[in-house]
């Protein structure tokens, strides 16, 4: 005879969905939300009253090919990874904030660089900024983030490999426009600048350490290197410096989030601007950001191989001194 034994049904499992993402109180969204709705106001505006030298068809152009290769690597990373891409998942708008990054990138790829009549070289620094993201990334944090600055990498990567491609001229900001408005259009993007990195990304501190380290490594070239201060000084107020320090150092996926690290990565990129500047080195601000996310990404990577190394040898040591003790048990025994 063969007992039976009752089991218990088993308890329904029911998956709980995720919490809704609350956008009034994500700061990181309302950054992204913002400052995508400032480069497309600006780009339209510069298109229709400030004189921007691109064919009007590029940012369009531009906006389709980051969007298209953000989809591509998303696929790729979620094939990988074995979860639904990001962009098929949620409602409208988490899958519109999904694109924002994309966005905000390609618009700023097409308003720096300048190919003549040539769009591919654009179109390969949109590709190359928007791809590195799932490319190069760095254990910061305990999480692993992509540390180069997108829209910078991408320019100075085009910048390198075609020497006939430059920077948008400084001049093509304001060209159309009278003296009241090429004063009044840079402190209109500082305001706004200002506003979004006060209330949404925090990088103040970042933005003083740059422009404090700016003017140190500006009076030390003119005392040193006898460069003439007032030409040195001036780039403060050009348009392309004040985008530069509002909307694209102070990235906040690709910058520090604590006050002193912060400071200390404005500062560094002054200082190599400096350096870079005393050897005659052109498109300074770019290579400069550059170099500095690098570095920093580098130091992550030095920081999570030590560790690793330091957790090895404990456990090495840990293993060696159990053995020496049961061997040394067994012996007496």
């Amino acid at each position: 005879m063969t007992a039976t034994i009752n089991k218990p049904p088993l308890a329904k499992v029911t998956a709980v969905p995720p919490p809704p993402i609350e956008f009034k109180r994500d700061p990181r969204y309302l950054a992204l939300r913002n400052f995508a709705i400032s480069m497309t106001i600006f780009n339209i505006f510069g298109f229709t009253i400030l004189g921007f030298e691109q064919p009007w068809l590029w940012p369009f152009l531009a906006l389709a090919t980051g969007y298209t290769t953000e989809i591509i690597m998303e696929l790729v990373q979620s094939w990988f990874e074995r979860r639904t891409p990001r962009f098929l998942t949620g409602s409208p708008r988490e899958r519109m904030a999904f694109f924002l990054p994309a966005h905000i990138t390609s618009l700023a790829v097409d308003l720096l660089l300048y190919a003549n009549s040539r769009l591919w070289p654009v179109l390969f620094g949109v590709v190359v900024a928007v791809s590195q993201k799932a490319i190069l990334i760095a254990p910061i944090g305990g999480k692993w983030r992509h540390f180069m600055n997108p829209s910078n990498l991408g320019i100075t990567s085009t910048l390198v490999l075609f020497n006939w491609v430059s920077i948008s001229p400084p001049y093509m900001f304001t060209e159309h426009v009278g003296d009241f408005f090429r004063l009044g259009i840079p402190m209109l993007i500082i305001t706004a600048g200002t506003v979004i990195n006060a209330t949404l990304t925090r990088r103040i501190p970042l933005i003083v350490g740059f422009l404090g380290a700016f003017v140190i490594q500006v009076l030390v070239r003119w005392w040193f290197f006898d460069v003439a201060f007032y030409s040195g000084i001036s780039v403060m107020s050009g348009v392309a410096l004040v985008l530069f320090t509002n909307y694209m150092i102070t990235d906040p996926g690709t910058s520090p989030s604590k006050t002193h690290n912060q400071f200390m990565f404005g500062a560094g990129v002054a200082i190599v601007y400096g350096v870079l500047m005393s050897f005659n080195i052109v498109y300074t601000l770019f290579f400069a950001t550059t170099i500095v996310c690098g570095l920093r990404g580098g130091g992550w990577w030095v920081a999570w191989l030590w560790q690793r190394y330091k957790k090895r040898a404990r456990t090495g040591a840990t293993v060696t001194t159990t053995g020496g003790v049961a061997a040394s048990g067994a012996v007496a025994a």
